[in-house]
């Protein structure tokens, strides 16, 4: 295969993933137009239409759908190939894609992005924060950090790197105006800062006996970031149940204090996953190597 049929494939497929000639240019480092004009150098060798394009959006017709189905298969032997030989180096290289959580993400991940591009500068990383569960397959992410209970997929593989706990706290200034809650079942009576996620109120859960309950107390304000409720709860708004590694700092200095400790759920782990392959990647096996490094015997919010 000459190398500019392999160019014109990975414009394909770029194009394909990114939906548009312009994003796949980006992600390239190529021109928009050289990105269109390897697609039809490509439709005119193989001599089918492959895309169907509009000013808004490219879709695949049947043919462009066999013939990407394949190029997918080719350019990730590609990788394997450049994995296992990068193994031989033993220091990461090329460019590692993660989808991240927006608050662990940036209060904990990102630092040891920082790290590890200063450690290994033949990496780079893509990192997109997001509290949307990405597809890592459908998507084409190397590795993605999540919290809870893995689902099945065999697709992936799952490590777990640390542990976190939801904890429903509030500041001494809203302490001062209400009584503190003694039992889930108080919470009725209080200001509650409720986390949003697609459009609904995430509920407070927590264990009362063997059982679990479910709580969700609207109160006059929520929001879809945690680090933003976690502002509102010190600033004496109402009260929140966040993640450990949200309010910890806050805990430990008093500006905020933890209600409903004997009905809290167990902890959750926070797990690496990424996807399952003959020959792990040495950029993927390292970061998360040295995330639990880093992380280990206790995450840095403990």
């Amino acid at each position: 295969m000459e190398i500019h049929n392999l160019n014109d494939i990975a414009a394909f497929v770029s194009s394909v993933n990114a939906g548009s000639f312009t994003s796949a240019a980006k992600q390239l480092g190529l021109t928009r137009s050289a990105v269109g004009k390897s697609v039809v150098r490509l439709e005119t060798r193989l001599q089918v239409r492959l895309l169907n394009r509009t000013t808004r959006s490219l879709s695949l017709t049947d043919d462009g759908q066999v013939l990407y189905d394949r190029c997918v298969g080719v350019l990730q032997d590609l990788d394997d190939v450049e994995d296992a030989l990068a193994f031989r180096r033993t220091t990461p290289s090329g460019r590692l894609r993660i989808s991240l959580p927006v608050a662990l993400g940036r209060l904990h991940v990102l630092p040891h992005i920082e790290s590890c591009l200063e450690q290994w500068p033949m990496l780079s990383i893509d990192a997109t924060f997001s509290d949307r569960l990405v597809d890592l397959i459908d998507e084409g992410f190397d590795l993605a950090i999540r919290i809870g209970p893995p689902k099945e997929d065999s697709r992936l593989l799952t490590r777990t790197v640390a542990y976190q706990q939801m904890i429903t706290c509030a500041s001494p200034k809203y302490l001062a105006r209400y009584a503190e809650p003694k039992t889930p079942n108080d919470l009725a009576g209080h200001e509650c800062l409720h986390f949003v996620a697609g459009g609904r109120l995430l509920p407070w859960n927590f264990r009362v006996g063997a059982e679990g309950v479910a709580i969700v107390q609207a109160g006059r304000l929520q929001m879809d970031s945690a680090e933003a409720l976690h502002r509102s709860a010190i600033a004496g708004l109402g009260i929140a149940t966040l993640p450990s590694y949200v309010v910890n700092d806050e805990l430990r200095t008093g500006k905020l204090i933890q209600l409903l400790a004997d009905y809290a759920e167990a902890a959750e782990p926070i797990r690496a996953i990424y996807p399952s392959k003959r020959h792990l990647s040495p950029k993927i096996r390292l970061f998360i190597d040295k995330l639990v490094e880093a992380w280990s015997p206790c995450p840095p919010w403990e």
